[in-house]
């Protein structure tokens, strides 16, 4: 796992718990989700004034090793950074906790996406220098 410089928080609700009492499955994905977009829009990559139609990305793969239960009313801190930046996709990853321990790690990969052409398209060289500058990256 890399270096994190950015988490979000978010509470274990009602709706997010399964039969068993636990955050379900699925809801490890969506909490990764939030995260994600909170990150795309801390970084600069996408402003509100933009629209959702000029996000630019789509979700090729996304995984996820669970390593144990959360509850109902638990807060999740969900660390995320860029692990790797290739010519049109991006690879990103999760560390997911409550109360400092791992209950999670996460993978996923986006690839830069034109929506009016409808293709994959390279990197724009802004979100290179914004992703760049706030890893710490060298330029």
């Amino acid at each position: 796992m890399s270096d994190f410089n950015f988490s979000h928080r978010l509470e274990v609700r009602y709706g997010d718990i399964d039969a068993q009492g636990h955050l379900n499955n699925s809801k490890f994905l969506t909490f990764m989700e939030h995260a994600r977009f909170r990150y795309i829009e801390h970084v600069g990559l996408w402003r509100p004034a933009d629209g959702y139609e000029n996000l630019g990305q789509v979700v090729a793969r996304v995984s996820c090793d669970y390593k144990r239960p959360v509850k109902l009313g638990e807060v999740v801190e969900v660390e995320v950074c860029i692990a790797r930046l290739g010519n049109k996709s991006i690879e990103m990853e999760y560390r997911l906790t409550v109360d400092g321990v791992v209950v999670a790690l996460g993978r996923s990969v986006q690839v830069a996406y034109d929506y009016k052409t409808e293709r994959s398209v390279p990197i724009p060289d802004r979100w290179r220098e914004l992703i760049s500058r706030f890893e710490g990256w060298p330029a």
